[in-house]
């Protein structure tokens, strides 16, 4: 039988879809930042930063990888209400005039709460590997006037946001949906400022059931030399751990990443 979360994704992604559908090819749109872009059928296109490290210079996860399956977790009022936005906020220490990257931002639940955040000299990056989530993040970009807002169409193995420019990372309920882990930490840390933190939301519970228990993601960042700073429980199987970012110096080379992990994969507990 499904679930009521089960429902809600499909309700989302057949909204997505339609969304997209929408579309006309060619259409021009405007990025948050100003920069024109164009969208090819659902595909909004915008300028990337150098591609880094490629997927097939590390090995994939030895556990499973959860499907995406909705540009976002669950109805915003409900998050909203639980106080999620605002705890994550303060954990992270998010303040105005930094640039904040959310990594598979979907449409735009933190991007729309992180704009005003941050201000006008701040600037926040929305990410995502999917062009249908990304259109309708820049529809509400447009429409809510989000002029510090940059949208990013990213890929599985790297966030391609801006070198050395970012101050703090989030992946809200996603992690367990990357499939090249190694290597998209590996390039974030070419993105993240000196001390730039990542901020990962999930819930205890393995990968295959949308959750990432905290032993493996220890395991994982640590093998591309990312450092936690601190967990913390925020609800019912439901944690935030934080990790400061290695700086080109302290991270491992692709080879070397690569030969832990044969050494010693990665598992679930």
């Amino acid at each position: 039988m499904m679930t009521r979360r089960h429902e809600l994704w499909t309700v989302l992604w057949l909204g997505t879809t339609l969304v997209a559908a929408c579309r006309p090819a060619g259409e021009r749109v405007v990025l948050g930042n100003g920069t024109p872009g164009v969208a090819v059928g659902s595909d909004t296109v915008t300028p990337a930063a150098q591609a880094g490290a490629q997927a097939a210079d590390f090995p994939p996860p030895a556990r499973e990888v959860a499907d995406i399956v909705a540009p976002r977790w669950t109805a915003e009022d409900d998050r909203d209400n639980a106080g999620e936005f605002d705890t994550v906020v303060k954990l992270a220490r998010i303040t105005r005039g930094q640039a904040v990257a959310d990594i598979g931002a979907g449409d735009g639940y933190y991007v729309a709460r992180l704009s005003p955040l941050v201000g006008s000299d701040g600037v926040v990056f929305g990410q995502d590997i999917m062009p249908e989530y990304l259109a309708l993040l820049q529809r509400r970009v447009v429409r809510d006037g989000l002029s510090n807002v940059r949208v990013v169409l990213g890929e599985a193995h790297d966030p391609r946001l801006p070198a050395a420019s970012v101050d703090v990372a989030l992946m809200i309920h996603m992690y367990h949906e990357i499939s090249q882990p190694f290597a998209l930490l590996w390039n974030l840390a070419s993105s993240m400022k000196p001390g730039g933190r990542l901020v990962i939301l999930d819930l205890d519970r393995p990968t295959y059931g949308h959750g990432t228990p905290p032993s493996l993601l220890d395991c994982e960042l640590s093998r591309v030399g990312y450092r936690r700073l601190s967990r913390r429980e925020t609800g019912p199987e439901e944690y935030v751990a934080i990790y400061v970012a290695p700086t080109p110096a302290q991270r491992p080379t692709p080879a070397a990443v690569s030969a832990s992990l044969r050494r010693s994969p990665c598992r679930s507990p």
